[in-house]
């Protein structure tokens, strides 16, 4: 089966207003639920030099926001220029070349290039296309899904692996000791080595009608952590206090969204962020999400040392797996 991808559509010089199955209800569209002016998301650098103030802003900021900019994180401005390069020639590929590396998510063959698709006549479409594969570990890489072109994709993911991997684990060993815990407690916790993470770049084209639409609709991210940086095309809103709030593009920034299994894992203490992200009628916004996860046999509860008469467990034990299909398929946890 064809699937129609929003770049064709987008680009297809016809298109002067939405198409029925983008237009979002009334209650979900950009301009009726506009975000709060003048509250900023917490900035976090990592050259603070004072380590238990850093613990303490990274733990209150993911209790308070399940969120931060994370600066002073040591990765060089080259390599995220390079990543957002070789990003930007995949999605400027002729489409043909593209659709070779077509994934099927409905033989859960999530690996390659996509689009998402309504599950039934009422779900909406979302305003993107995009490109995922697992980046570590190696064991888990299979490169046949990785774009050939451009023929440096490979050097520069590679690359950028690295410094997710290093960054990933200063990030958990924080929060951890946000909770009173070991350093090693989080990353032991959703599977030490084996930590699987996974790529996924979202193509937003320019849109139409961007107040009627949504690139991505609410939601919160199954996986522990999400690193994720982006275009200048400012597009990201994060849900605080009942009402969203836009965040700003900051050069060079890291995007640290907490995730489900942190949220778990935390019993509760940790918050996983809700967001969504907007599109743009004159621009293309992009944006390299970086999905920490548990391999999926690994049991994901709330962590022993965390509860007591006055704390019990707030969630149910599971496998990752398990969490998985019940998030896919929005069944209760």
């Amino acid at each position: 089966m064809e699937v129609e991808r929003i770049q064709t559509l987008a680009f297809s010089n016809q298109l002067k207003e939405l198409p029925p199955q983008f237009i979002r209800p009334v209650n979900e569209r950009p301009e009726n639920t506009k975000a709060v002016e003048g509250v900023t998301v917490p900035v976090i650098s990592l050259s603070q030099p004072h380590h238990h103030l850093l613990v303490r802003e990274v733990a209150e900021a993911a209790s308070q926001w399940g969120f931060f900019l994370l600066t002073s994180h040591g990765i060089s401005p080259w390599l995220f220029k390079r990543l957002q390069e070789v990003g930007e020639e995949f999605f400027a590929l002729p489409q043909k070349e593209k659709e070779a590396y077509a994934n099927d998510t409905s033989n859960g063959n999530f690996e390659g290039y996509g689009t998402k698709m309504t599950k039934n006549l009422e779900e909406k479409v979302e305003w993107v296309d995009y490109f995922f594969h697992i980046m570590a570990p190696s064991s888990r890489v299979n490169c046949d899904k990785w774009p050939k072109n451009p023929p440096s994709y490979r050097e520069v993911t590679e690359e950028y692996n690295k410094e997710m991997l290093r960054l990933t684990n200063e990030v958990l060993e924080l929060l951890s000791e946000g909770l009173e815990l070991e350093k090693k407690t989080l990353k032991s916790s959703l599977g030490d080595e084996k930590i699987e993470l996974e790529m996924k770049i979202n193509m937003y084209p320019p849109c139409p009608q961007p107040e009627l639409a949504l690139g991505v609709e609410p939601h919160t991210d199954m996986s522990a952590l999400t690193l994720l940086v982006s275009n200048e095309v400012s597009g990201l809103q994060i849900w605080k206090d009942n009402k969203w709030v836009a965040v700003d593009y900051l050069q060079n920034a890291i995007f640290v969204h907490i995730g489900d299994q942190l949220e778990i894992l935390s019993n509760g203490k940790y918050k996983s962020v809700l967001y969504r992200s907007l599109v743009n009628k004159e621009f293309m916004r992009m944006s390299w999400a970086v999905f920490v996860v548990p391999p999926h046999e690994v049991v994901i509860g709330p962590l022993p040392p965390l509860l007591n008469d006055y704390n019990p467990p707030k969630f149910s034990i599971k496998t990752y797996a398990e969490y998985r299909h019940c998030k896919f398929n929005k069944l209760p946890q």
